[in-house]
Formats: structure tokens, C-alpha cells, sequence
């Protein structure tokens, strides 16, 4: 039965007199700081990957409709659709300020930086948190994994990131070099891929941000297909922020940009027309160089669909070796995209998420005037894009969340207007923009940093010690990647980086289990206790054992006693990539007692890490390590 929902003030209608926001004028915002570090008195434009700049203030909006401008470049203000949803407007902008930030805010610095009121701010954080898109950490703020699945909708959607990486990552095994591939945002490129190669000078953007289009070797190729309404805005951004202060990724410029600088981009958009392809030499910071060539879709027109690049640094190539080197082989691997955009088949649509609207029906019930439900529903209408649903109607979208199309109408229109959705006839899409909701600093995300509050909340639970362990590339050992110790005056001292024996652990056999073939190969197999297995075939019998229950008990093997139990963590196909455990003296439980008690902790610990690993995982590079 549908929860019975919790009255709350309209969407798109104005605070409670407790929750107004104090007016905009004269108020100094945190992203504005930040950018006055760089360059004091800079004014507050609206290209920076957050959206901070280019503020567009609405009656019903308050102060947060200036955090959601133009992400790509600085636009006129436009003023705020009636009908738009005030909370879904201020949470957005709570989720670019944290962006902004790298990920992490404390709660004053929320306030700080959106220019909200901080009952406004606790309420919405409280919301996202429920959401799982963001936690807590004390008084800060810190983005979580799940949150990447609204630019996972988007990156699904577009199809170009499944079919072209592949090519990619192949180019950049050939080449020894950083390959991208890039999306055009306005008069900006976002990132949708990158390639990188691991040396001490290493050359990267994270996936999702966002660049200004001069500065670029993709931004020419781009630029050769925009209307002169896209070039009028572009002068626009330039002359408003001529030092690129908003675009946080890249360094800022030590000058101002004048005149002749637009005319130099003018050009280098003639040349790429001609050349199809285009160079970055040292514009966005001295010593890095870059070639692209741009990838374009199937059908009429050859519209560029992506761009790919090849990004070097001056010690290994300079820009004319670019060119004559390693645009043959570029072209080479672009005409390979461009046949696998004109031959994979459509995909087949995957399930729509279902009863999002009862959900949050139930939330609200549950939390009551804590939990913002028209922000909740407003961000599930991003999810209903995807693979297969890359256009939706208003019905469509409707019926993919369960929530009445007048809300999803109004989601729809919000979004349209904050740049995050575009309407052509009666179909709705994404833009790359989606991906500015946090996706650079979680991509960057790595296996221990995403169980590290999963493994305290675990510890809290079971008042145990609990670890996380990768198996080495020998399969000889486990080493220790995350840990989170309990309070006790006899606890397991083990540190981070620690290698241990796989055979003779609960972790390592955990993960043995799932390799089993290094079992066959080892050499020795050392008593480290008396109870220790040193026989082949009685450690390949546990092994097999441990495959079929799912866990691993080990009584006093590694040291007299220590008793302790471990379970998988599979990546998105299945593969056992790392365990988890937790370990103790013997005397605190029975082995009966740490499978009836701590395997279920156990196992749904694993459970929600291994969705958050496979949500970051999905389009980017999860480190175990």
C-alpha cells in the first residue's frame, strides 16, 4: 500500500518565514572566495564546474538559484520558471557547492558557499544523506558513491563512453600516452573518458569536468559547428570572466584575455575545419601538448559525436611531434569508433527504476519535516534515463518513477532551465552537464575510500575490528588496504599495508578461494601455530568449502589466539576483488557464535560496498589499492 504522504509546503512556492534566506546582495559565497584566492577581486562568472558563478536570482528561488547559472559559460540571467522546484533548484546548488569543494563541506561552509539558511541546508543534506548521495562525517559534509549513478544515467544514455573506451584504452596501451574523450557542454568540453598512463609526470583530467573550449585541442573541432548564438555567448563568458577564474580545472589564466586572444581561437576554428583535426600547445598550462580529432556520428551531416586526444607532455613530444608522430595512428583508432558507432546495434532499454515514488512517499512519513520530498522526487527524474532511454517523453518519465506527470513535468522544467535536461518537441534528454553533480571528485574514488565508512559503521555495530585486503600480485599474500579498530585494551593490532600470509588468513582465503590455481603453484606452506593447514589438498578442500558458504573461519592458523572470519567483495561481473573481515581473541566469541553473529554484519557490509564499488565503477577506474 502507497505511504501516506506528509503535507509540506508546495514545490516552487516560498519558504516558511523561518527558512527565508536573507537577500543576495552584497553576500560573499565560499566559491567566491575560493576564486578570490586566485585572483583577488575577481568578479563571479559562470563557468566553473559547479555552476557557483553566473548566479541567476529568482524571486521564489532566493540565494541558491545563484549557485545553478550556466555551467559552461557565462550566460544572462535568466529569471526563474514559475513552475520551477524551488528545493530541487537549492539542492542542486548544495550539491555543485560540495563538488566544488572537492567533494567535502562542513555544514557552515554549506551555508557559506550556497548562501542558504542553515535550517534549509541541514534539511536538505539530511535528505541527500537518506538518498545515499551523501554521508556525514561529524559536521562535515562528504559526497558518497551512489550519487554518481545520476551521471551514470547520463553516461548511459549517451551510449559513447560503453562503445568508444574500449578503443581508447587500446590507443593508449599502443601510443604509451594519455588518451581522452571528450563531450561538447556549451562552450566548454566535459570530459567522458580518460586513459591515463602511470608515470611521476602524469597527465589527467577527472571524468565530468569541465573546460573552457579555447584552451582546448578538442574546443576548435567543436567550435566549427556553433551558431552564432553560441559564439555571442561564448564572448559573453570571455569578457565576463576573461581570466577563467570559474573553470576549476585548469589553472587560471595570468593575464586577462583580450580581443586579440578570441581572434586567435577564431582561428584555430578555421584551421580545424579544414585539418580536421586540432592542437593544444601549452594553453591550458605550460609543458602540456595535446591532438585531437574529432569522432562523428552515423547518418546525415556527420555531426561530432566526440572528440578523441592524445595528451603528451613537452619532455616526451612537443606539439609539431604530435602531428607528424601520432595523428596517423589517432585517425587510425577514430575511424575504428566511427565504424562501431555505425554498427553496434541499438541497445535493449534496461528496467526503469520502480516504486521511486513510494519510496519516497515513505521517507517522508518516516522523517517527517526532515526529509524534502520534492527534491527527492525532482533527482529520481534523472534516473529514469539511461541505457535504451536515451529520449523520454513527459508519460515516459512518468511512468518510469511512479510519480505523477504533473511532478515530473515540473522536475523536467526545472532541470531545463538549470541546463541539466533539453527539450526538443515532446522529448526530454540529458546534457553533460548531469555530470557536474559531483562525478569529477568521485570518479577519482578508490575501493578503500569507499569502504572506509562502511567499515566504521560495521565496527560500531559489532564492536570488532574490521579490515579490508587485497590479494598481491604474487597471490602469496593479502595486504591490508583499509581498517577500522574498536576501542579495547586487547584488540588486533594490525596497520594499513600490512602483508600477511594468504594461506594461513581468513582474508586471503577468502580471496584464494577465488583463485585457487596459486594454491597448486605455491611453494611451502609453513606452520605458523599448530593448527595451521600446511597440506595442498586440505587447503584446496577449505577453499572449496569456503566458495560454498561464503565465508572463511579461521581458529588460531595465524597466531595462537586470534580467531577470524572473512567475506567477498565481487566487482560488477562477479569477480572476487577483496574481503572483508574482522578478527578477534578467541575467548570473545565461539566459532558457532561468529558465524550465527557476525557472518550476517558481515555479509551485508559486503553488500552495500559492493553497490556503492559498482556504481563508481560502471564508467570509470576503481584503484583497489
Amino acid at each position: 500500500m502507497p505511504a501516506k504522504r506528509t503535507p509540506e509546503t508546495p514545490e516552487g512556492s516560498a519558504p516558511p518565514a523561518a527558512e527565508k534566506e536573507p537577500p543576495p546582495v552584497g553576500k560573499t559565497t565560499a566559491s567566491a572566495a575560493r576564486r578570490d584566492d586566485r585572483a583577488a577581486g575577481a568578479a563571479g562568472s559562470g563557468a566553473g564546474t559547479a555552476g557557483s558563478a553566473a548566479r541567476n536570482v529568482g524571486s521564489t528561488a532566493g540565494s541558491a538559484a545563484r549557485t545553478v547559472g550556466s555551467a559552461a559559460g557565462t550566460a544572462p540571467a535568466r529569471e526563474v520558471p514559475a513552475e520551477a522546484v524551488t528545493p530541487l533548484i537549492r539542492g542542486i546548488a548544495v550539491l555543485r557547492e560540495l563538488t566544488e569543494a572537492g567533494g567535502t563541506l562542513s555544514l557552515s561552509g554549506l551555508e557559506r558557499a550556497s548562501g542558504l539558511a542553515r535550517s534549509t541546508v541541514d534539511r536538505i543534506t539530511a535528505t541527500l544523506a537518506r538518498m545515499g548521495y551523501v554521508r556525514f562525517d561529524g559536521r562535515d559534509v562528504h559526497l558518497s558513491p551512489r550519487l554518481m549513478e545520476l551521471g551514470n544515467a547520463y553516461m548511459s544514455a549517451l551510449r559513447l563512453p560503453a562503445l568508444l573506451s574500449p578503443h581508447a584504452d587500446a590507443l593508449a596501451d599502443e601510443l604509451d600516452e594519455s588518451v581522452s574523450l571528450a563531450v561538447a557542454d556549451r562552450d566548454g568540453i566535459r570530459f567522458i573518458h580518460q586513459a591515463t598512463r602511470r608515470r611521476a609526470m602524469s597527465l589527467s583530467f577527472r571524468i565530468g569536468d569541465l573546460l573552457p573550449a579555447e584552451r582546448t585541442a578538442p574546443g576548435p573541432l567543436f567550435a566549427t559547428q556553433w551558431t552564432a548564438a553560441d559564439w555571442q555567448r561564448w564572448r559573453e563568458r570571455r569578457a565576463a570572466d576573461p581570466r577563467d577564474l570559474s573553470f576549476t580545472a585548469v589553472p587560471p589564466r595570468t593575464y586577462e584575455g583580450d580581443a586579440e586572444d578570441n581572434e586567435t581561437f577564431v582561428h584555430r576554428t578555421r584551421e580545424a575545419s579544414t585539418h580536421g583535426w586540432s592542437l593544444d600547445d601549452q594553453l591550458i598550462e605550460p609543458g602540456l601538448v595535446a591532438i585531437s580529432v574529432p569522432v562523428r556520428s552515423p547518418g546525415p551531416g556527420g555531426r561530432i559525436a566526440s572528440v578523441a586526444s592524445v595528451v603528451s607532455h613537452t619532455s616526451r613530444h612537443t606539439a609539431g611531434n604530435l602531428r607528424t608522430t601520432l595523428l596517423p595512428r589517432l585517425r587510425s583508432a577514430v575511424r575504428a569508433m566511427e565504424r562501431e558507432l555505425h554498427t553496434a546495434p541499438p541497445p535493449e532499454p534496461g528496467p526503469p527504476p520502480s516504486d521511486l515514488a513510494l519510496w519516497t512517499g515513505a521517507s517522508k512519513q518516516q522523517l517527517g519535516r526532515e526529509f524534502i520530498e520534492s527534491l527527492a522526487r525532482g533527482l529520481t527524474v534523472l534516473t529514469a534515463f539511461g541505457e535504451g532511454r536515451p529520449e523520454l517523453t513527459l508519460t515516459e518519465v512518468s511512468q518510469a518513477t511512479g510519480l505523477a506527470r504533473a511532478t515530473a513535468r515540473r522536475a523536467l522544467i526545472t532541470y531545463e532551465h538549470l541546463g541539466l535536461v533539453a527539450a526538443a518537441g515532446r522529448t526530454f534528454t540529458l546534457t553533460p552537464r548531469v555530470l557536474s553533480l559531483g562525478f569529477p571528485p568521485l570518479s577519482r574514488t578508490s575501493l578503500p575510500e569507499i569502504a572506509q565508512p562502511h567499515l566504521a559503521d560495521l565496527t560500531s555495530r559489532i564492536h570488532e575490528s574490521t579490515s579490508l585486503a587485497v590479494l598481491s600480485d604474487s597471490g602469496e599474500e593479502i595486504q591490508y588496504t583499509a581498517r577500522v579498530a574498536t576501542a579495547r585494551v586487547m584488540s588486533v593490532n594490525i596497520t594499513v599495508g600490512t602483508r600477511l600470509p594468504a594461506y594461513a588468513t581468513a582474508l586471503g582465503r577468502v580471496l584464494l578461494a577465488d583463485a585457487s590455481e596459486g594454491i597448486r603453484e605455491a611453494k611451502e606452506l609453513p606452520a605458523l601455530t599448530a593448527h595451521t593447514i600446511t597440506d595442498k589438498q586440505k587447503l584446496a578442500e577449505a577453499l572449496t568449502s569456503v566458495r560454498s558458504q561464503g565465508y572463511a573461519l579461521m581458529d588460531e592458523e595465524l597466531e595462537e589466539g586470534l580467531r577470524s572470519i572473512a567475506v567477498p567483495i565481487r566487482d560488477g561481473s562477479g569477480r572476487v576483488v577483496a574481503a572483508l573481515n574482522t578478527a578477534m581473541h578467541a575467548s570473545r566469541r565461539t566459532p558457532r557464535e561468529c558465524v550465527t553473529d557476525l557472518v550476517p554484519e558481515l555479509t551485508a557490509t559486503a553488500a552495500r560496498i559492493q553497490t556503492d564499488l559498482h556504481t563508481a565503477a560502471r564508467f570509470t577506474h576503481v584503484p583497489l589499492t
